[in-house]
């Protein structure tokens, strides 16, 4: 694809700056920042990358791989940040995460240890790890504030801080798990996964862009469920005090 294609992609950014401009939604600006950066970021990301795949030196790898992270976890905090330390709860929640998925892929010989292989797949793995992070904080602090003289009754009754805030943390579990879930319910059925598309397009064989696609899903499946479950556990405690009661939010 050349520049000047490029260019005329931008057709596809013209059409939600007319219709929000027509339905007076306002998103006029935030569409153009949200495009310009988009442009920049991956443009700029585009020849880091190929500096970092010629080297191969894996101090480059480590340092695009924390970058994701400080990242990733500057973005999620934000939806958690009526909870004490939530910072490094999601920092360790992504460390983690990235170190076991790594280890497996790595361990077992699934994918070469190269930067093309590793940097990719952190991204991905990464990125959704963030958006789960998201998910579960946005979907958690809301439980939580809306069932505080539940939670408080069960306490009242000598119940433990977890088994107070059990239901809350499961539901919020739960809802931030459903969307990974669903989506691989109908992969293939309705939509083509962007990694499986990629590889197509770019001349791969289909059924070997599946099975690099299918390694991507299940790996995103641990991604949801481990991402949701520690970060869930790391937080809960940190809504109680000494006396085991719960800090109320107004």
């Amino acid at each position: 694809m050349s520049y000047l294609t490029l260019a005329i992609t931008l057709i596809f950014v013209l059409i939600p700056l007319v219709l929000s401009k027509t339905l007076n939604l306002g998103l006029e600006r935030d569409t153009i920042i949200a495009t310009i950066r988009s442009i920049v970021q991956l443009l700029a990301i585009g020849y880091v990358l190929q500096f970092v795949f010629e080297t191969e030196n894996f101090i480059f790898i480590f340092l695009m791989v924390s970058l994701m992270i400080v990242t990733a976890t500057l973005n999620a905090r934000k939806k958690g940040s009526s909870i004490q330390g939530i910072t490094w709860k999601v920092a360790v929640t992504l460390v983690f995460v990235e170190i076991l998925t790594q280890s497996i892929l790595l361990g077992f010989k699934i994918v070469p240890p190269t930067a093309q292989y590793i940097i990719s797949i952190s991204g991905m793995v990464i990125g959704n790890s963030m958006v789960l992070a998201i998910l579960f904080l946005n979907r958690f602090t809301s439980e939580v504030e809306a069932r505080q003289d539940e939670t408080e009754l069960i306490l009242s009754l000598g119940g433990t801080p977890k088994q107070a805030i059990h239901n809350q943390l499961i539901q919020a579990i739960k809802a931030s798990m459903i969307p990974t879930i669903e989506s691989q319910k109908t992969v293939g059925l309705v939509q083509l996964p962007g990694m499986m598309s990629g590889q197509i397009i770019a001349g791969a064989d289909p059924i070997q862009a599946v099975q690099f696609q299918l390694l991507i899903l299940f790996l995103l499946l641990t991604t949801a469920s481990v991402t949701s479950v520690m970060l869930g556990y790391l937080s809960y405690p940190t809504l109680f005090n000494q006396r085991m009661q719960l800090l109320r939010k107004t």
